[in-house]
């Protein structure tokens, strides 16, 4: 099963240097424009101040707001995305933040802790493979899977008071943990329509964890039975991934993406229309993405959408991929 993992630069032990320099938002401001503001090139160490850098980029004419953001890695370097909203562009909206004094229980927060420092040390040694069969996630590294495993049972025991959470705390830390925890209950069904809310959530975090575990639903949902009864089926609408796909934050597209790969396996025709309608330039455009394993989802979907057999999607990918995406954005020829 694909994977949602991303591992963050804090994971290294100093700051790489600039491996991959990409974009993303960028439909009339030209690339060169803002590759002129930005201090720096691939190559060179990762800029001293995020900020700043954004700041600069908001001055570009046409741009609105801009975002940098650094993931791991390509041979030792810093994958860098820079992140643009044109004047114009469809802007990802989100709630209001909650306001209500309510926390996780403790027991939950002390088995998430846990199960971040197995993750960290997964990691370190590459072991970040994992299955989404079951409805959640599940990595190879044998500790951290067994942290999670022990999701199982708090999410059954504490999910009222979860939802809850992540519906009313004012505490986004909080939200995170039962926007992650909550995708272990064995009650699916509910977890996905909370899930669903929790996508526009303002904190990053809270989003991220809401994303994959909805994509780990939805890949327990794709491998139900066609007769399923009604009442027992779970639902993960692509309307909200695929909004997803205008945000400023690189994570939200970069989950958004992966998710949409799994809901467009039986290429539904009215999905496969409202992808192409909605998001195929944003598509597009991450499908060019230089680092391979970020592009690929985005690759995935574009093949899809123009009716391409996933044999040549995977052929293209393995052999001519430069060439498949100039065909596929070429203006069909007239008869």
């Amino acid at each position: 099963m694909r994977s949602l993992i991303l591992f963050p630069l804090t994971l290294l032990a100093q700051p790489p240097s600039v491996g991959v320099l990409d974009f993303y938002g960028l439909r009339q401001v030209a690339q060169s424009d803002i590759r002129a503001a930005l201090p720096f090139k691939e190559g060179d160490p990762l800029p001293p101040s995020k900020g700043d850098v954004e700041e600069a980029l908001e001055q570009v004419k046409g741009v609105v707001r801009a975002r940098l953001e650094a993931v791991c890695c390509q041979e030792g370097k810093a994958i860098l995305y820079v992140g643009i909203e044109e004047r114009g562009a469809p802007h990802f909206e989100y709630n209001a933040p909650p306001t209500g004094i309510i926390t996780v229980p403790e027991d939950v927060q002390t088995a998430y802790a846990e199960f971040l420092t197995a993750v960290n040390r997964a990691a370190r040694t590459g072991s970040t493979s994992e299955n989404l069969s079951s409805g959640h996630s599940l990595l190879s590294d044998p500790g951290a899977r067994e942290k999670q495993l022990n999701f199982i049972p708090l999410a059954d025991k504490h999910l009222p008071l979860l939802r809850r959470v992540l519906k009313e705390s004012s505490d986004a830390g909080h939200r995170a943990i039962a926007a992650y925890v909550m995708g272990y209950t064995r009650n699916k069904r509910q977890a996905a329509v909370d899930l669903q809310l929790a996508l526009r959530d303002p904190d990053d975090t809270v989003r991220n964890n809401a994303m994959r575990a909805l994509g780990a639903i939805a890949v327990f949902a794709a491998l139900q039975p066609p007769d399923v009864h009604m009442d027992d089926k779970i639902e993960v609408p692509a309307t909200w991934f695929i909004e997803t796909l205008d945000s400023l934050i690189w994570t939200d597209r970069a989950v958004a993406l992966n998710v949409l790969v799994t809901l467009t396996e039986r290429r539904d025709a009215k999905l496969m229309a409202h992808l192409k309608e909605r998001s195929l330039p944003a598509i597009a455009e991450m499908a060019r993405w230089k680092h391979l394993p970020h592009a690929l989802p985005a690759f995935i979907l574009l093949g899809r959408i123009h009716g391409e057999s996933e044999p040549a999607i995977q052929s293209a990918w393995s052999g001519s991929r430069d060439a498949f995406l100039k065909r596929l954005a070429a203006p069909p020829k007239r008869r």
